[in-house]
C-alpha cells in the first residue's frame, strides 16, 4: 500500500498500483528475488517486453489498463480506439489544454506528472537516506566537476507510475546541453522495489544533461529507467532555445523517475510539498504547476 498526498483534496490518499500484486511477490519471495536477479532486472528482459508494446497485437491491452486502473481519457489527443500499440497508448499525448503552464517567469514548475518528494541544502554525499543507504550525486551521474555544481542547492525527485503521463518537459525557458548515457540494470522505481534495492537510482539505466534556464541557473535534469522501460527518448534538439513546457522527452512502458538538481540559492519551493516530503509522503503534481519561485 503507498499512501500519497493529493495537493488539489488536500487529503492522503492511496496509490493505484499496475501489477501490485507482481510487484509483492517479486520483491518480497525469494523465488520472486531469484528471477528478478537472473531475468527481470536484464536489459533483454525490458527490450523484448517492449518490443511487444510497439506491435499491433499489444493492442488488446489497453481497454482492460485503462478501465482496470481508472485512468482518465478525456484529455488525450487520441480517442480510445485509435492507439496503433500498448506503447502509442502509454506514450499518449494530452491536450494543450489539459496541462497549462504556469506562466509566471519567476516560478518554476514541474516537469511532468507523477509524485513529487523535494530535498533541500543537500550533501552531494548524502542527496537523500533510504534504509541507511546515502546517494551520492557523483555516482549517479559519473561526473564530479558537474556534481560540485550542486552542492547545497535542491534535488526534485519525480516518480512516474505506469497509469501517469509519461512525457517530461522543460521547468523554464533556456538551452539543454546534449544527453549523457549511463549503462545499467532495469529495477521497478516504485516504493515496493525501492525497501528492497535501496541503491536502485544508481545501479539503473539513467541519462543525464544541464539545462540552462533563463531564471533558475545551471540544472541538471536526470531520468531513470525502470522495468520494462524499453527507451527514454529525447525528443528535444540539444543547444537550442526552448520555452518553458516545451518536451523534453518520453519513456516507453513501465514506471519511471525524472530527478531535478538545482544550484544553491536560485529556488524555495513550496512549503507543502517540503512539509510532505519531511513527513515521509510523496506529494501528487501535475506538469505545468507550480512547485516552487526564484529566490
Amino acid at each position: 500500500m503507498i499512501k500519497y498526498y493529493n495537493r488539489q483534496s488536500k487529503k492522503y490518499e492511496i496509490e493505484q498500483v499496475a501489477g501490485d500484486t507482481y510487484l509483492n511477490w517479486i520483491y518480497s519471495s525469494p523465488v520472486g528475488m531469484t528471477l528478478l536477479e537472473l531475468l527481470f532486472k536484464k536489459k533483454i528482459f525490458s527490450k523484448l517486453y517492449g518490443n511487444f508494446c510497439d506491435r499491433k497485437a499489444s493492442k488488446k491491452k489497453i481497454i482492460p489498463f485503462v478501465k482496470e486502473l481508472n485512468i482518465d481519457m478525456s484529455c488525450c489527443e487520441k480517442k480510445l480506439n485509435d492507439f496503433e500499440s500498448f506503447n502509442d497508448f502509454f506514450t499518449r499525448k494530452l491536450t494543450p489544454s489539459a496541462r497549462p503552464i504556469y506562466s509566471d517567469i519567476n516560478s518554476i514548475v514541474s516537469p511532468g506528472d507523477g509524485k513529487l518528494l523535494v530535498y533541500e541544502n543537500i550533501d552531494l554525499n548524502n542527496v537523500l537516506n533510504i534504509k541507511g543507504y546515502s546517494y551520492s550525486l557523483y555516482d549517479l551521474i559519473k561526473n564530479k566537476e558537474t556534481a560540485d555544481i550542486f552542492k547545497g542547492g535542491t534535488c526534485i525527485i519525480l516518480r512516474l507510475c505506469p497509469t501517469d503521463y509519461h512525457r517530461f518537459h522543460f521547468v523554464d525557458n533556456g538551452i539543454c546541453s546534449s544527453t549523457n548515457k549511463i549503462k545499467g540494470d532495469y529495477y521497478s522505481v516504485n516504493p515496493i522495489a525501492l525497501k528492497k534495492i535501496p541503491d536502485l537510482f544508481f545501479r539503473n539505466k539513467r541519462e543525464w544533461c544541464i539545462f540552462h534556464s533563463e531564471n533558475f541557473g545551471e540544472i541538471l535534469h536526470i531520468e531513470v529507467g525502470a522495468t520494462c522501460v524499453g527507451s527514454i527518448l529525447q525528443t528535444y534538439i540539444p543547444n537550442k532555445s526552448v520555452k518553458k513546457g516545451d518536451e523534453k522527452g518520453y519513456f516507453k512502458f513501465g514506471g519511471s523517475t525524472t530527478i531535478l538538481f538545482i544550484e544553491k540559492g536560485k529556488i524555495t519551493i513550496d512549503d507543502e510539498l517540503i512539509e510532505q516530503t519531511n513527513k515521509g509522503y510523496e506529494t501528487q503534481v501535475f506538469m505545468g504547476e507550480k512547485i516552487g519561485k526564484k529566490i
